[in-house]
C-alpha cells in the first residue's frame, strides 16, 4: 500500500496544472493516467490546430513558446512532456483506477496494478476517452470510428461524417483534401455556432461548390459495410461509404464520479462542487477540468480548467492550517 499526500486521476493539462500547484505547496503528489501523459492531445488528429494561443495553454507559469501564435497538436505534447520533466512529477501511466473509498478521513485507491491511501483526491479524468454512442443500427461495425487521426488512408474512398461541429468539419475537411469522397450528415439545420470562425468559410465553399455533400436536419437510420442509410427532409438517402466517422460529441466516464461519491445533476450531468474551491460533497475530494462541466464540454476547457488546480491548492493549504 502506497501512501502519499494527495492522488490526481487523469495527467491531461488540467491534472498537471493541479499537480504542480499541490507541490508548490509542499505535499507529494501521484497522478495516475491510464493512458499516455496528455492521453486526450496524443489522440487528437496529427494535423490539429488549437483554437487559443499557446499563453493560454501555458500551465504552472511555464511559458508555452511556439512560432506561431495557435499552437499545434505536437508543440503541446512537447510543451506538457517538458513541464512534467521540469517539475518532476510523478505520474503513473498505463494506470487504470477502479475503485476509490473513502474511510476514517483517508481515501483509498485501487487501481488494475496497486493500492493506493492519500487524504486528497483530485479527480481530473476529462472526457475524450468516453464517446456519445451513436443511436443506429451498425454502429458496432469496425469501419465506424469516434476518433479521426489522419486523412490519408481514405484516398478515393467514400466516407460519411456524422455530426456539425468542430471535430466533425475538421475531419471532412482533411478528408476532401486527402481526395475522399465526403458527405456529412448533421442533425442540427445549419452549421453550429460553435464551428471556428476561420475555417467556416473555407468549408461552406467546398460545400457549396459540391466538393463536399451535406446533409442537414438529418438523422442515420442502419451502417452497414457499404453504405449509411439517413432519413432527413428530403426523406431516405443510402449514401455510399467505405468508412464512417461519427463525430458527435463525448462525456465524462459517470460511472466513475458516482462509484466516488460524487453526486451528479440529472440534467446537466454536471459533478455538485464548490465553485470557489472546486471541492465536491466528498470531504478532501475534488474534481479539475471539463469534467466540471458534465454535458457541456463546450464550456470548460484547457484555458479556463488550468485554474482549477489553483482553487484546489488555495483550499486544501486551508484545511492543514487549520489542523496545525
Amino acid at each position: 500500500m502506497l501512501k502519499t499526500d494527495a492522488i490526481i486521476i487523469g495527467a491531461g493539462p488540467c491534472g498537471l496544472s493541479a499537480a504542480i500547484h499541490l507541490q508548490r505547496i509542499g505535499l507529494d503528489v501521484l497522478l495516475i493516467e491510464k493512458g499516455s501523459i496528455v492521453n486526450s492531445i496524443h489522440r487528437y488528429p496529427t494535423h490539429q490546430t488549437f483554437f487559443s494561443s499557446s499563453m493560454k495553454l501555458s500551465i504552472g507559469n511555464i511559458p508555452f513558446i511556439t512560432a506561431k501564435d495557435k499552437p499545434q497538436r505536437n508543440d503541446a505534447l512537447v510543451y506538457y512532456r517538458t513541464v512534467a520533466e521540469l517539475e518532476q512529477l510523478t505520474i503513473n501511466s498505463d494506470e487504470t483506477v477502479l475503485s476509490v473509498e473513502k474511510t476514517n478521513n483517508v481515501f483509498h485507491l485501487r487501481t488494475d496494478k496497486a493500492e493506493y491511501e492519500a487524504p486528497y483526491v483530485v479527480a481530473a479524468t476529462g472526457y475524450y476517452d468516453q464517446p456519445n454512442r451513436l443511436e443506429a443500427v451498425g454502429a458496432d461495425l469496425p469501419h465506424v470510428h469516434h476518433y479521426f487521426k489522419e486523412a490519408h488512408p481514405y484516398f478515393q474512398k467514400n466516407v460519411v461524417v456524422i455530426g456539425g461541429k468542430n471535430s466533425a468539419v475538421d475531419a471532412a475537411l482533411e478528408l476532401e483534401r486527402a481526395g475522399a469522397n465526403v458527405t456529412v450528415v448533421y442533425r442540427g439545420s445549419s452549421y453550429s455556432p460553435s464551428v471556428k470562425p476561420w475555417i467556416l468559410p473555407g468549408f461552406e465553399s467546398l460545400v457549396n461548390n459540391g466538393k463536399i455533400r451535406m446533409i442537414f436536419q438529418a438523422s442515420v437510420d442502419e451502417i452497414t459495410s457499404e453504405s449509411v442509410r439517413i432519413r432527413s427532409g428530403a426523406g431516405i438517402d443510402v449514401i455510399p461509404s467505405d468508412a464512417v466517422f461519427a463525430m458527435i460529441g463525448y462525456h465524462p466516464d459517470y460511472n466513475l464520479l458516482g462509484s466516488m461519491g460524487i453526486q451528479l445533476e440529472q440534467d446537466s450531468g454536471c459533478p455538485i462542487f464548490n465553485e470557489e474551491t472546486m471541492e465536491t460533497s466528498v470531504e478532501g475530494l475534488y474534481i479539475a477540468g471539463v469534467i466540471a462541466a458534465g454535458n457541456n464540454a463546450n464550456s470548460i476547457f484547457i484555458e479556463n480548467g488550468r485554474h482549477h488546480g489553483e482553487a484546489i491548492a488555495y483550499s486544501i493549504s486551508e484545511k492543514m492550517k487549520a489542523k496545525c
